[in-house]
């Protein structure tokens, strides 16, 4: 779910680094992908090289110079890490300041004791909605991951038990709900109303989320049966701690960044004015690195200091972190390389030129559209803004609610079946220890699901509204 601006989009679609036709564009495709997955399964070959063997093969078979197949993977690997890769090192330090402090373990025996064994699905969806709401998908991830492997391990949980309703939460949030980047632009193409969009966008979450979550979870865990992975898992705080933090310190401490970021998105709705100071100051202070910074160095005294940490343990806490995590940010890296080579390779805009001859319903159109872009490059954001600029003439004579339904419609097609060329395919399966069958399996069919349902309800509230 690597994000892109749409003047980044809009340049790639001017200027891609092929002139294939269409055929032979599909073809790179199909072997790119191929050609992953069989290193990967086959051959047991690192998903790093597999994915910059496969972004190499999509280029040749595409007709593109290697040069500038070579300077595409390496700009979408260096977008992915320099976003997705700081933060996911960020929201390591804050987790594991939350283990070795003793601040985890005070959540997650709060949450099994005040939740039973049964609930605890539905409590990880809600609380992923609500942490999800104003921020990025990969943020949520980073900030949750610790608490979701935890309470797998202590309450003896499969982790596809407690893992996928907290990823249905995020994701739903993340294709559906304003104020992330895919909804906002896909608004603005649409000229929907932001607050309708935002009504109707909750209406269709809600059902979604459960069915795709705490629902879709049981079946999960019967055909995934794993146990949180032992290289991922904060251990528990040390026996001889003589105190840790409490239980709402740490909670404030693990939603400062989220409070931060939603403060950002509020001033971004109501003062709309991008050369205003109080705008100016909340887009860096809502910033995902500020806010996570901000919470990592406010972590080092409520929690590390709580416990009764030196600066030296605290510095040692941080350097430790740092580790386990390098592996995660190659694999997603690359991810984000082989995605930005299939942008700029033109294969978004090929299946743009190919569904304008599609006679069916609005909203079924865009789904498609949408879907058709996000299994081609992978990207959430590029698949809503492409098929927004698309079907957004179609809007002009639909009502301010149908407008609203036509965006959400866009927003669920965008998250239909991640597989090998998202970034958050492979940061959910290093993170949750997982082959690539099983994440396709779980994640991927979690997804899935997520749009289909999404676009179900989108289809019904048309009928009724």
């Amino acid at each position: 779910m690597t994000h892109l601006s749409v003047e980044m989009l809009a340049a790639d679609a001017i200027e891609p680094i092929t002139s294939a036709g269409h055929a032979q564009l599909g073809i790179a495709v199909l072997a790119g992908i191929a050609v992953i997955v069989l290193l990967i399964t086959k051959f047991k070959l690192h998903a790093f090289l597999s994915l910059i063997i496969g972004s190499l093969v999509l280029g040749a078979v595409a007709g593109a110079p290697l040069d500038k197949a070579i300077a595409s993977f390496s700009t979408g690997l260096g977008t992915t890490v320099a976003g997705t890769g700081v933060l996911i090192a960020l929201g390591a330090v804050l987790g594991r300041l939350l283990a070795d402090s003793g601040g985890a373990d005070q959540i997650v025996d709060t949450i099994l004791a005040k939740a039973g064994r049964r609930a605890m699905p539905w409590a990880m969806v809600l609380i992923a909605g609500i942490v999800g709401l104003p921020i990025f998908f990969e943020v949520g991830i980073v900030l949750l991951i610790p608490v979701v492997l935890l309470v797998a391990k202590r309450g003896n949980f499969s982790l596809m038990r407690i893992g996928i309703p907290a990823l249905a939460g995020l994701s739903v949030m993340h294709g559906l709900i304003p104020p992330h980047p895919g909804p906002l632009a896909a608004i603005d193409a649409v000229k929907a109303n932001l607050g309708v969009t935002l009504a109707l966008g909750v209406v269709v979450a809600v059902p979604t989320a459960i069915i795709a979550g705490p629902v879709f979870s049981r079946y999960a865990a019967r055909w995934v049966d794993i146990q949180p992975p032992e290289k991922m898992v904060p251990e528990r705080a040390s026996d001889d701690l003589h105190r840790r933090p409490g239980f709402g310190i740490t909670v404030a401490t693990v939603l400062l960044p989220v409070v931060m970021m939603l403060a950002k998105a509020l001033v971004d709705i109501v003062v709309d004015d991008p050369e205003h100071t109080v705008q100016r100051v909340f887009d860096v202070v809502g910033s995902p690195l500020i806010a996570l910074l901000t919470a990592v160095l406010v972590a080092m005294f409520t929690l590390g200091r709580a416990a009764g940490f030196t600066r030296g343990r605290i510095a040692t806490t941080v350097e430790k972190s740092l580790g386990p995590i390098a592996g995660v940010v190659l694999i997603v890296g690359a991810g984000g390389g082989f995605k930005q080579t299939l942008v700029d390779s033109g294969v978004g805009q090929m299946i743009l030129d190919v569904s304008r001859g599609w006679h069916i319903s609005a909203l079924l159109l865009a789904w498609l559209i949408a879907v058709a872009i996000r299994l081609a490059t992978g990207s959430a954001t590029v698949a809503t803004i492409s098929a927004a600029g698309l079907v957004g003439p179609l809007a002009a004579d639909m009502s301010t609610t149908h407008a609203a339904l036509l965006v959400l419609a866009i927003g669920c097609g965008s998250l239909f079946f991640s597989h090998v060329n998202d970034a958050g395919f492979w940061l959910v399966k290093e993170y949750f220890g997982m082959s690539v069958g099983q994440t396709l399996k779980t994640w991927s069919v979690m997804e899935t699901l997520i749009s289909v349902v999404g676009i179900g309800c989108v289809l019904l509230l048309s009928l009724v509204l």
